[in-house]
């Protein structure tokens, strides 16, 4: 396998600046009653129409065991991330994916190399992750970034957006106040270890909200395969919470 790019370069090339001007009702023009809710919810007026974002998070991550991680992340959800988190302070590295290649790169205390991949089922398997993490920056799944929205009824909306040859279709069950309670995604992944990738259900499961920089995102939750199935509980694998998120300035106007 080829050498993949410092994590640290990926995320200065991630961190999109945001088209000029700001969030007003005028983003939502056409757009079906519930999804207008629910971006009213979670943008306020006059935020930043960021394309990217920088988060922390801490949290479990289930490795056989559970165990804790600290972690940072650029997420530009049509474009790709790098995730970079130390776990149970021995383990270090980085998920990361763009321009239409992903890459998984971890250590044992920094030295012993445990997990090294890559390849095009690795990067299909990384652009469902970050679409379904989109809902952490509700801005960046405007129409003015090409994302499609649809709702079912009050409290069911899908956003559909593609990323390189990967077509996303992101299906959100809402709260009554409009926030997103969970989300729902089929994403290509190996998660049994069969040798042999496919289609599976994957989803996160809200477990609380927060405000940053003038967007409400679920700060707090669990995620994994099988979502929405009676194996859901098996393919929980990750719980996270959300302590910080920035968004990326507008850009400045030319003189």
């Amino acid at each position: 396998m080829g050498g993949a790019p410092a994590a640290g370069r990926l995320e200065a090339d991630l961190s999109l600046p945001s088209p000029a001007g700001a969030f007003s009702d005028g983003e939502l023009d056409g757009l079906p009653e519930p999804v207008r809710r629910h971006f009213r919810a979670a943008i306020a007026p006059g935020a930043p129409l960021a394309a990217s974002a920088h988060l922390r998070m801490r949290g479990r991550i289930k490795l056989g065991l559970w165990l804790p991680f600290r972690a940072r992340q650029v997420l530009a959800p049509h474009r790709g991330f790098v995730w970079a988190a130390r776990v149970a302070g021995i383990i270090s590295g980085s998920d990361r994916y763009i321009d239409g290649s992903g890459w998984m790169q971890w250590k044992l205390l920094g030295l012993v190399p445990i997990v090294r991949a890559e390849g095009p089922d690795i990067s299909r398997s990384s652009v469902g992750r970050f679409g379904a993490e989109s809902v952490w920056l509700p801005t960046s799944l405007l129409p003015r970034f090409g994302v499609a929205w649809t709702a079912d009824d009050d409290s069911h909306v899908t956003a559909r957006f593609q990323v390189d040859d990967v077509e996303l279709a992101l299906h959100l069950s809402l709260d009554d106040r409009a926030r997103v309670r969970s989300v729902q995604l089929e994403r290509w992944a190996d998660p049994e270890n069969s040798g042999a990738f496919a289609w599976h259900p994957f989803g996160m499961e809200v477990d609380g909200y927060a405000t940053y920089d003038g967007v409400s995102i679920p700060n707090r939750g669990r995620g994994g395969w099988f979502f929405g199935t009676d194996r859901w509980p098996e393919g929980d694998f990750f719980h996270y919470e959300i302590t910080d998120l920035s968004l990326q300035e507008p850009r400045r106007r030319e003189p």
